[in-house]
Order: C-alpha cells, then sequence, then structure tokens
C-alpha cells in the first residue's frame, strides 16, 4: 500500500522509501526532507509551477535545489511523468524559480527588519558580529572590497575568539539592480541578520537561494556566495 502523509492536503505518490517525511527528486532520484528539496504541481490550465510553501493541493514531485537540475527536469520531460499527467514546463521554469526564492528571501528580510533581527550599514553589521549577535552578513554584489574585508576581519576576530568551528556565514547574492526592485528603499550594501525566528528564517532562505544558483550545499563563508552568470 502506498504510504501516506497523515492529515496533509498533497497528493505526492513520490515517498522516498518508509520514511514517511520522505521525498525523491525525479532528477537525481535521491531522498531527502521537504525542506531539502522544491516541490512542484500541475496548475489548473496543466502548467507546471513551483510550490514553494508546499500548500497547493493534488499531486507533486519534487527537485533539488539547484538550477540546473530544474532546467534538466524541463529538457528530458520529467515533469509529466512525475505527474502523471500531460503537463507543460515552461523553459524559463528555472529562471522563475530562481525569482521566486530571491523574492522569498528579500521579503524574509523585510519581516525580519520590522521584528529588529535585521540591520544594515557597515556599523552597525560590525558590532553585530563582534557581539556574536549576528546569525549571517549579507553584502550586496557591488559593495566595495574595502568594506566587505573589514566586516571579514570582524567575522575572523569572533571566530578566533569564541574558539568554535561555525564561522559566521557570509553572503553575496544581489546585484545592486536586483536588490533594488526587490527591496526598494531598504536596499542595502551591507547588512546583517540578528538572532530570533526572522532573522534564522532569512539564513534559511539565504542558503536555499545559494545552493539554488550555485549548484550545491551553501558555501557562505570568507564573503562567498557569489551569484553565477
Amino acid at each position: 500500500m502506498k504510504a501516506q502523509v497523515p492529515d496533509s492536503p498533497l497528493e505526492d505518490d513520490d515517498l522516498a522509501g518508509d520514511d514517511m517525511n520522505g521525498r525523491m527528486c525525479i532528477v537525481t532520484r535521491e531522498s531527502g526532507s521537504p525542506d531539502e528539496l522544491i516541490r512542484f504541481v500541475a496548475a489548473p490550465d496543466g502548467t507546471v509551477v513551483p510550490d514553494l510553501r508546499r500548500q497547493l493541493p493534488g499531486r507533486g514531485c519534487w527537485v533539488k535545489p539547484e538550477r540546473s537540475l530544474v532546467d534538466k527536469a524541463v529538457a528530458k520531460k520529467l515533469f509529466s511523468r512525475a505527474l502523471k499527467a500531460e503537463v507543460t514546463a515552461s523553459q524559463d521554469l528555472g529562471a522563475m524559480v530562481d525569482r521566486l526564492l530571491a523574492a522569498n528571501l528579500a521579503g524574509m528580510m523585510n519581516l525580519a527588519r520590522k521584528a529588529g533581527q535585521f540591520v544594515s550599514g557597515s556599523s552597525k553589521v560590525d558590532g553585530a558580529v563582534r557581539t556574536g549577535e549576528a546569525l549571517a552578513v549579507f553584502h550586496s554584489a557591488s559593495a566595495a572590497a574595502d568594506g566587505v574585508r573589514k566586516i571579514d576581519q570582524a567575522r575572523k576576530a569572533w571566530h578566533l575568539g569564541m574558539e568554535t568551528e561555525n564561522e559566521i556565514p557570509s553572503f553575496r547574492l544581489f546585484a545592486e539592480a536586483e536588490m533594488e526592485e526587490l527591496m526598494g528603499q531598504n536596499a542595502f550594501i551591507h547588512a546583517a541578520a540578528l538572532a530570533g525566528q526572522a532573522g534564522e528564517g532569512v539564513v534559511k532562505r539565504a542558503k536555499l537561494l545559494e545552493q539554488y544558483r550555485n549548484g550545491g550545499p551553501s558555501r557562505a563563508t570568507g564573503g562567498a556566495g557569489q551569484q553565477k552568470q
């Protein structure tokens, strides 16, 4: 009998083994939790759409959060087979997912700012890093090297002082134009996500976007995380 997720509106057929929370990527056939994959469903018009919040009804399928894998699923027409229906996956589906992930991150940054868990400006970021309040730092892709270097020095000092293996991650995900489009007056050069639920939400979404763009798990250290062109 096909395993079912109790009290769930989803109708996914690709549960991985006996793990009730497991799903399987339709490209790599690797299993993972819902938080480690992106869900796709068929819209009423038969087009494939991403379901980042995993709330849309109907049969779904899953892909690891990597742009190349979404593009491969489109090219090889894997969505029709996985969804057991004649569906249409747009050639720009990979780009659509990128835009949604970026908008999701920017929205969470704005929520965290309202909650007092996201600050911008080099002095505030430096202070948050040195006190250990920062969960992660963010730089615009156009940020000056000197400004990034000073904050990296603060990250290194905190890391050495705490004698911990865990560094404060650093991301450079948004070009200036993209950030202004997504965040408007809240666009920043340097920023930091602070401790708290909203700040943790920012870091989680940043790692997901970086993984999607870079084709692998987040490597956000030492000012890394540059967007691939």
